[in-house]
């Protein structure tokens, strides 16, 4: 004699005659990971172009495009000229960029907004600023320092600062 529940799913009732368990399982399927069922990646790149660039030496390069058309060259030649007339096609400055070489002739430049703020005095090439519940916790170079920083505060967030050039630094900021 088979027991009949009102209401109950066919399927389940299946599972249970047959003896099938029917509890959910204690940890998440390796399936369930960014890139798979509707979570996707952070974007990394606002533009990405290919130039064709005979003249340039190295591999590799990465710069940071500034207003008013400076550079700051972090890696790589002097001669980013074709690069920034590429890139600045799609994306105005300020944008860091990284350039790959795939030929002989043909790079690949990927370029993201950044955020720039000009920081009077500041030591160290690193800087995070934590403000949380009228706390503030500032890291320079990954050590704890005293004072604050007051415009890189936002509250609720975590600031990271990157010494550009000079007194020039790329901010990002993160929700806590």
């Amino acid at each position: 004699m088979s027991l009949f529940r009102r209401r109950e799913p066919l399927h389940l009732r299946l599972a249970r005659e047959g003896g099938i368990p029917l509890e959910e399982p204690k940890t998440k399927p390796a399936w369930d990971a960014g890139g798979i069922h509707g979570l996707h990646r952070v974007r990394e790149w606002d533009a990405v172009v290919t130039v064709e660039a005979p003249g340039v030496e190295g591999d590799r390069a990465t710069f940071v495009a500034l207003q008013g058309g400076d550079l700051v060259v972090e890696e790589g030649p002097d001669a980013l000229d074709a690069f920034v007339t590429s890139i600045e096609r799609e994306l105005q400055p300020p944008y860091r960029a990284e350039a790959v070489r795939r030929d002989e002739v043909l790079w690949a430049v990927a370029a993201r907004r950044i955020e720039v703020l000009e920081l009077p005095g500041m030591s160290g090439e690193e800087l995070e600023l934590t403000a949380h519940d009228g706390e503030r916790t500032l890291l320079v170079d990954g050590e704890r320092a005293f004072g604050g920083v007051p415009a890189l505060e936002r509250p609720g967030h975590v600031v990271r600062a990157r010494r550009i050039d000079g007194e020039l630094w790329e901010v990002d900021a993160a929700p806590l």
